[in-house]
């Protein structure tokens, strides 16, 4: 099995800055993935970022510019550094791991909030 346990999240005002941190331990040979999803109330949950096991990276359209995804192999931690936060940046954020491939396992972490507000 795979854990994985989010910190960084919180309350901070408009045009604000938070990390976000995700480790993975456990039973783990090779990350293939790792992304952050967030779920705002009342909305499906969307994918925020994802970076692969080469290190390319993806963003849904209305992070990029003010998020970075990057991730630290050693550590099997994945990190969200968001910036320039809007009040729709509001949700709850999820880290999500795919690891493997006999087959790829997803996994998911327990969810952190992060309020944007004034």
């Amino acid at each position: 099995q795979v854990q994985l346990v989010e910190s960084g999240g919180g309350l901070v005002q408009p045009g604000g800055s938070l990390r976000l941190s995700c480790a993975a331990s456990g039973s783990i040979d090779t990350i293939n993935a790792m992304a952050w999803y967030r779920q705002a109330p009342g909305k499906q949950r969307e994918l925020v970022a994802i970076i692969n096991s080469v290190g390319s990276t993806h963003y849904t359209n209305s992070v990029k510019g003010r998020f970075t995804i990057s991730g630290d192999n050693a550590k099997n931690t994945v990190y969200l550094q968001m910036n320039s936060l809007k009040p729709e940046d509001t949700a709850v954020y999820y880290c999500y791991v795919n690891i493997g491939n006999r087959p790829p396992s997803d996994y998911w972490g327990q969810g952190t909030q992060v309020t944007v507000s004034s």
